[in-house]
Order: C-alpha cells, then sequence, then structure tokens
C-alpha cells in the first residue's frame, strides 16, 4: 500500500501498464523531473513492483509481473466506492 499513497508512483505504475520505458521517458510523459522518478522508481523496485533491465546507458523500466496490474484495478476500483470528501 506505500506504493499506492503518492500519485506519482500510481502514475508511473500505470505508465508503465502499456509497454517498458525509461526515466527519461516518463519523466517528460509525466512532466516530473527526472530525479524525482528515478527516486520513485527504485522505491517501486524496492518494493518488487517494477523490474528495471539496464540496455547501454538506459534502463528500462517494466511492471514486475501481471498481478501489477491487477493490483490497479483494484486499487482504482476501489476509489469509486469511497464517500466524496466535501
Amino acid at each position: 500500500m506505500q506504493a499506492l499513497a503518492s500519485p506519482l508512483r500510481l502514475r508511473i505504475l500505470s505508465s508503465l501498464r502499456t509497454r517498458q520505458r525509461t526515466v527519461t521517458e516518463l519523466s517528460e510523459l509525466l512532466n516530473a523531473g527526472q530525479t524525482t522518478v528515478s527516486n520513485h522508481l527504485r522505491l517501486l523496485r524496492h518494493l518488487g513492483l517494477v523490474n528495471g533491465d539496464r540496455h547501454g546507458r538506459h534502463v528500462h523500466y517494466t511492471l514486475f509481473d501481471e498481478h501489477i496490474n491487477e493490483l490497479l484495478d483494484e486499487a482504482v476500483g476501489h476509489l469509486k466506492h469511497l464517500p466524496q470528501i466535501q
């Protein structure tokens, strides 16, 4: 649940659902600094939610496995059932 506590980490995980991406690609896509994205990816790797494969100078990140997609679907689906805060 720690991984889902940050909106940026959720956006990173959602971005990795479709294909692998580098820090640079994620930074541009999410309009966030590379250092910030890199720090969040380090935590996501530590939590076992993403993998990083080095190709030359770049690391290509992917979701660890299909279960992460299911986790994201459940988390987002659960938000629909929470009462709206005024």
